[in-house]
């Protein structure tokens, strides 16, 4: 089963221009079964999915919900969590990569750094906890070996990364852009219906095959040294949303409950 496992919509990522619809479609064309939505700390584009696309069009395309979270310490994070269980925590950006592992793994799911050589601040080889930490590496359950739009350096690294650590290959197109989707996959040997089994196979450390075309107009590429300014500009965004959404994160932690798998997630969902 061929899937895309880091795709960006824009009913979920305001940097996306392809819609779910758009982008299923693409990804039909070019053999794919499935991909897994991984906005950035929403799950706003899986929900509008669920809400007005599931069950009337592409019903033989598995779409199942993942997320990218912006950690305060360690850049992005891939996460998987299981079918049915809905973690509001995980909408508010900022917590440790630490706390973060902890929370994911106690609920079931599965967490792997995007991109690990990437950008400076988003990709955890490039922060400096990876040097402070280099023991949470051994806590991710996957990395992302192939990412389109790194080039073949950063993608290499992170490859030799994963097989020091015996972890789990995934690749994905991490697509904003229409030219961008179904250039990074992720074969499984077996298919899929449900983020649960796919946590699964990740789990019994299932190899899969990943690989891809290179993406060579990134905004990185096209801005070259320029793009430094949009690297740190990221690094003050990250910190201001950090401080911004910590009040919520503490309240939500502070609550007897605060992940409650059976009420549906768009409780939490305002327009």
């Amino acid at each position: 089963m061929k899937i895309d496992m880091h795709c960006h919509v824009k009913e979920g990522s305001i940097d996306s221009r392809v819609s779910v619809d758009e982008y299923i479609t693409l990804l039909k064309k070019k053999g794919f079964q499935g991909m897994v939505i991984t906005d950035h700390n929403t799950y706003n584009g899986y929900r509008y999915w669920k809400n007005h696309i599931k069950g009337k069009r592409h019903t033989d395309f598995v779409v199942l919900k993942g997320i990218e979270y912006d950690t305060r310490d360690a850049g992005h994070m891939l996460v998987i969590m299981p079918e049915g269980v809905k973690m509001r925590l995980l909408e508010l950006r900022g917590m440790r990569v630490s706390v973060l592992i902890d929370l994911v793994h106690r609920n079931g799911g599965v967490i792997g750094p995007a991109h690990p050589y990437g950008e400076k601040y988003q990709s955890f080889a490039n922060t400096k906890r990876f040097y402070k930490s280099p023991e949470l590496i051994k806590r991710f359950d996957f990395v992302e070996a192939y990412n389109c739009c790194e080039n073949a350096e950063a993608n290499a690294k992170a490859l030799r990364l994963a097989k020091k650590y015996n972890k789990v290959t995934v690749g994905g197109s991490d697509s904003h852009k229409t030219n961008c989707v179904g250039r990074a996959y992720t074969v499984l040997p077996e298919p899929v219906t449900c983020e649960t089994e796919l946590i699964s196979m990740i789990h019994k450390k299932t190899a899969f095959e990943t690989g891809g075309t290179y993406y060579d107009k990134t905004t990185k590429e096209r801005m070259g040294k320029v793009n430094k300014v949009l690297v740190y500009s990221f690094w003050v965004y990250n910190k201001a949303g950090e401080l911004l959404r910590r009040h919520g994160r503490n309240t939500k932690m502070e609550q007897e409950n605060p992940v409650d798998p059976i009420d549906p997630i768009e409780l939490y969902y305002t327009k």
